[in-house]
């Protein structure tokens, strides 16, 4: 069975709003295995660092660079923006935690977004994409799917099984799976310092007071209730 996500109310502009209402704002994608971050700034270009590895390396040496470059403390970012799935649930998770830990130095908003999503409204705006499926591996012969329809409008994050996607399919750059890639997929860019300017204006970040890797449903852990061992 399908889940459907629904998009939240209270999705804001990307970039130009977030920076006018805020201040800096640093942003931090570790969905695939090439992570990417950005300092978005007030009436200034965005700086970028994008390193290829290991998320729990690549998040801080990107950081520490760009903070750098702008002559700027991790106290001097007004906001966050991640990505909170779907994609590398370590990588997203390690940039979860960062978060919370620069959020006890200093309260600030942290605001999240799809990745399969941004990448179906970049496809629809600039490639006039139409009928297609933007998908990620969700493990056990599922994938994390978001479909672009024929008037070009982008539908909710749901998940399906391998045996139900059907039509053309997309999936993003640098993206892993485990389960065996279906016939025919295409592999579509995910750079962010490219698509984020294109989208400039689309309702694409969520607040998140509580960043972490986003999940279709929550685990259902049993319980276990401690007995002494008998003999027989």
């Amino acid at each position: 069975m399908s889940t459907n996500i629904q998009q939240s109310s209270t999705d804001i502009p990307v970039c130009a709003t977030l920076i006018t209402q805020t201040g800096p704002a640093l942003l931090i994608d570790s969905a695939s295995a090439r992570v990417q971050l950005a300092l978005l700034r007030p009436d200034k270009d965005a700086l970028w660092e994008t390193q290829t590895g290991e998320a729990g390396t690549a998040i801080f040496s990107c950081a520490e660079k760009l903070l750098a470059r702008a002559s700027l403390k991790i106290d001097g970012v007004a906001a966050f923006v991640f990505c909170d799935g779907p994609g590398s649930v370590l990588g997203i998770r390690t940039a979860a935690v960062a978060l919370r830990a620069w959020r006890v130095l200093r309260e600030r908003p942290v605001y999240s977004y799809c990745s399969l999503a941004l990448a179906a409204r970049f496809l629809a705006k600039t490639e006039n994409a139409r009928n297609l499926s933007l998908i990620a591996d969700a493990r056990r012969d599922t994938w994390h799917h978001v479909g672009i329809d024929a008037e070009g409008s982008v539908s909710a994050l749901r998940r399906v099984p391998t045996a139900e996607l059907n039509g053309a399919l997309a999936m993003p750059e640098h993206f892993r799976n485990w389960t065996p890639l279906p016939p025919d997929v295409r592999v579509t860019p995910y750079a962010l310092e490219t698509m984020l300017p294109a989208l400039a204006g689309e309702p694409l970040f969520t607040p998140a007071p509580e960043p972490d890797a986003f999940l279709h449903e929550e685990p259902v852990y049993q319980t276990w209730t401690p007995r002494i061992h008998q003999a027989g």
